[in-house]
């Protein structure tokens, strides 16, 4: 692999990576902010390990591992041998870099089941964060914005 190479595929794994957005109970987007929310309290019933599966729509993944693909494709052969390597090189680089963008945006979650105060049972799946993953019996707060909800403690 040459310097070029190298240095295209770093670039697109660290624009990869600052594309993806937080989904814990602690992070809030810009649009969020500043947003009355409607507060409720209950009692976890139980956490399931889930995985939300990484993002697959965006250009990002598919379009720099097409320009990688479609570099590597045209160092190889010559004339009408090197344009088909290359075509070849750009698709085949576009689903590698669609495929590596899904499994850099997954997340580790947990489906958290809380019956709140009024006695009504609910479910909210978020990103592990940093203050760890809820247990059966925790006492938390469920933030509320339109559909969106988040469980903290």
């Amino acid at each position: 692999m040459n310097k070029i190479l190298v240095a295209t595929v770093l670039a697109a794994s660290v624009m990869l990576q600052g594309c993806a957005s937080s989904l814990t109970g602690e992070t809030y987007s810009r649009s969020e902010a500043r947003k009355v929310q409607q507060v409720q309290y209950g009692q976890v019933l139980s956490v399931t390990p889930v995985v939300i599966e990484g993002r697959t729509n965006s250009p990002l993944g598919a379009g720099a591992g097409a320009i990688i693909g479609g570099i590597g494709g045209s160092k190889i052969g010559g004339g009408t041998g090197r344009s088909i390597a290359t075509v070849l090189g750009a698709v085949a680089g576009g689903v590698v870099g669609q495929q590596a963008e899904e499994k850099l945006t997954r997340k580790q979650a947990q489906e958290i089941t809380v019956e709140l105060e009024s006695r009504r049972i609910i479910s909210v799946v978020q990103e592990v964060s940093g203050n760890g993953i809820f247990q059966a019996g925790d006492r938390v707060r469920i933030l509320g914005q339109g559909g969106t909800a988040r469980v903290t403690r």
